[in-house]
């Protein structure tokens, strides 16, 4: 095969300037023609346009032959090729999968575009746009993340609109009354000559589902209903054990991985040494690091399935996007 090849690029390398010259085509490489959407394994020379047009509409001179020196051609429709620009960029109109945060946080990921009561909100996690419960509804979402170099006013793209509570659970109370009883009860305990010690604990009042909130973008012009280096999403689907999944985050880009485990209960930690307890989320593999965090998850169809939120160096954590849609009263 790689002796094929070699006597097809001699060929090529004669005619490459003529066929960059013609109209839309943006590159051009040998690789097997497909025929009927189907590829074969007739070996030919690729054309790659931005979009095919009809014959009619083409000049003499840009259409292309079916054969040059006896090997066949081929036509592609690739779209326009550009440099892509990494996520942690300023993007005008900003698609999911860039870097997007509160403007008090470091950086998070922009996960998609929903609506809700005909309008069109940003949809991420909680601890990007609403700073772990401390936001205030209306605060500033920068578009690149404060981290990434978002500034306030500047790069501001959105304000936050609603956010899901999260419901910490701390090793120590916080609660004065139940900590003053187990003084007491430690003082007795002191001078009864015991050496056993009461700790006030709190428990979580509420199970954490979702670490989800909206934001509502300045002008419909900012942002972008696809997501980066994904494509559209062509729907929502149930994320079941043993199904292929991918994101595009702000720190590792596209990643790919696999539903590795369903039904999880898991505690997760935050900033400030708090913790919360999270029930019903999927579990895949080492697909995500710090900073991807709000990454739309979908599966080989682009149907999308989770919010990631969380996990560790072999580890993702995704809360499902129907406890997601429910939580917030959204849809795509």
């Amino acid at each position: 095969m790689e002796k094929i090849v070699s006597t097809i690029i001699p060929i090529l390398s004669s005619v490459r300037s003529t066929l960059m010259a013609r109209k839309n085509v943006v590159a051009t490489g040998v690789g097997y023609k497909v025929t009927a959407g189907k590829k074969t394994d007739q070996l030919s020379i690729i054309c790659s346009v931005e979009q095919k047009e009809p014959s009619s509409k083409l000049s003499g001179s840009d259409l292309l032959p079916q054969a040059i020196e006896g090997i066949p051609t081929d036509v592609v429709a690739t779209g326009r090729i550009r440099a892509f620009q990494p996520p942690t960029d300023r993007y005008r109109p900003a698609p999911g999968g860039v870097s997007i945060g509160h403007f008090e946080i470091t950086a998070g990921t922009l996960g998609c575009l929903v609506q809700k009561d005909g309008q069109t909100y940003i949809l991420s996690n909680n601890h990007v746009l609403a700073n772990s419960n401390d936001a205030a509804i209306g605060d500033p979402i920068l578009q690149p993340g404060p981290y990434d170099g978002g500034t306030n006013p500047a790069d501001k793209i959105a304000e936050l609109s609603e956010f899901v509570p999260i419901h910490f659970t701390d090793s120590q109370s916080q609660c004065p009354i139940a900590n003053g009883i187990a003084d007491l009860c430690n003082g007795l305990a002191f001078l009864s000559g015991s050496n056993s010690r009461l700790q006030a604990i709190s428990t979580q009042a509420e199970k954490n589902l979702v670490d989800a909130a909206i934001a509502r973008p300045l002008k419909p012009s900012d942002i972008k209903n696809e997501i980066l280096n994904v494509g559209t999403i062509a729907g929502s689907a149930e994320g079941e054990l043993g199904m292929a999944i991918k994101k595009s985050g702000r720190t590792t880009g596209f990643t790919t991985g696999e539903i590795q485990q369903v039904d999880v209960t898991v505690s997760v930690q935050y900033g400030g040494g708090k913790v919360a307890q999270f029930s019903d989320q999927l579990l895949a593999g080492a697909m995500s690091q710090g900073g991807d965090s709000g990454s739309a998850v979908l599966n080989e169809e682009n149907r999308l399935i989770g919010l990631l939120f969380a996990g560790s160096d072999q580890t993702t954590i995704i809360n499902r996007i129907q406890n997601v849609f429910t939580a917030l009263g959204v849809s795509l």
